[in-house]
């Protein structure tokens, strides 16, 4: 055997092994035998959910996986994200649509869906309605522990140094309840580790500026914060298309950048950083949580940069996906909250995952990961 042949088989290996976590899990030349419908964001608006499903694809096939996007104007244009998701149901051989982030329109597809067809499981990832809306018709919600992170974020913060922590959001955001009561947390917990906090509008970017216009305000205020309460300042933003801008004036400004809205090694980090992933490093974390030890290190800024040690979005859709996989088979219900923990468990390679469930809403599940400070 030849060594590009050998290199290439290699390759060829360690993409297969990342792809999908449940190792256990293997499909047929004729795909899985039903469909599973996945939605997530653009590229632009949410890359980690839009690699993770390229990487379920790849696992599972486009025969068995049929991939459909939001708009990333989704608030302005929630009758196309309700008409790409209903488009999915009408395909008889869909058992299960994933839909993450579950952008609004979400609960009202899944209404229209559920007139016809109530066979369909329903897992919805980063929920922007109501608990209570999205949880009375997913059967599975999913999120990172928001409330936990409130305490976990500025505790982080505090640990790196941190004086002050500024928090960006906007009116669309905090009318989300679960990302205002962790801005609330958030405000509770500075005033208990004696950290200043400061309350930050930005532009929404799903607004008359886009998100280019939210990107720029990011690039601009970051060093106005800095020059105003100094370099010892941590700063966090609910938003994820303005994380890589954020990242960069953090690094340029010299100040504290403890998590990203959703943690990850490969949220927004290798843009703002320019770290090139070579195709057989696809996937690897370890691989990537080294490259930002080694960028920010070369940068001066050790200690000041932090995020989990597995990549949340991805995780939730890599998690739905294979949840569904089990449910087509006839291997679960429609909830199982233990079983939705193992598989949670295998995909991060974590037996420390925690996972709660919401107060009152006991399919809404929440789960907590450590942290690396590079």
């Amino acid at each position: 055997m030849s060594k590009r042949l050998l290199a290439l088989l290699l390759v060829s290996i360690m993409t297969l092994s990342i792809v999908g976590c449940n190792s256990q899990k293997t499909t047929s030349g004729d795909g899985l035998g039903f469909k599973i419908g996945l939605v997530t964001g653009t590229v632009s608006q949410g890359e980690e959910e839009f690699r993770a499903a390229e990487n379920m694809i790849a696992k599972y096939g486009e025969d068995s996986i049929k991939h459909v996007t939001y708009p990333d104007k989704f608030t302005e244009e929630q009758e196309t994200t309700i008409a790409q998701i209903t488009s999915l149901a009408s395909d008889p051989e869909v058992k299960a649509i994933v839909i993450c982030q579950a952008v609004p329109g979400t609960a009202a597809a899944i209404d229209k869906i559920r007139e016809d067809r109530d066979d369909i499981l329903f897992i919805a990832g980063i929920p922007h309605e109501d608990p209570e809306t999205i949880c009375a018709r997913a059967d599975i919600v999913l999120e990172t522990d928001n409330l936990k992170r409130g305490e976990t974020i500025v505790a982080l913060a505090k640990e790196m140094g941190a004086e002050t922590f500024v928090h960006y959001s906007f009116p669309r955001h905090m009318s989300m309840e679960l990302l205002a009561q962790r801005r609330d947390i958030m405000r509770d917990q500075c005033a208990e580790v004696d950290l200043k906090f400061v309350e930050v509008d930005a532009p929404d970017p799903t607004g008359d500026a886009g998100i280019p216009g939210a990107q720029q305000f990011m690039i601009e205020d970051v060093p106005r914060q800095v020059e105003k309460y100094g370099e010892d300042t941590a700063f966090f933003n609910t938003n994820c298309s303005m994380q890589e801008p954020l990242i960069k004036s953090v690094l340029e400004s010299g100040a504290l950048y403890p998590e990203q809205c959703c943690p990850s090694p490969y949220h927004a980090y290798p843009g703002a950083l320019g770290i090139e992933i070579p195709e057989e490093k696809a996937g690897d974390v370890s691989y990537m949580l080294e490259q930002i030890g080694a960028v920010v290190e070369e940068s001066g800024a050790s200690g000041r940069f932090a995020t989990w040690k597995v990549a949340a979005n991805m995780t939730m859709v890599e998690a739905s996906v294979e949840y569904a996989v089990d449910y087509g088979n006839g291997e679960v219900k429609k909830f199982d909250k233990e079983h939705m923990t193992e598989i949670l468990k295998e995909v991060t390679k974590d037996d420390s995952v925690l996972v709660n469930e919401l107060e009152g809403n006991p399919n809404f599940l929440m789960f907590v990961a450590g942290s690396q400070i590079f």
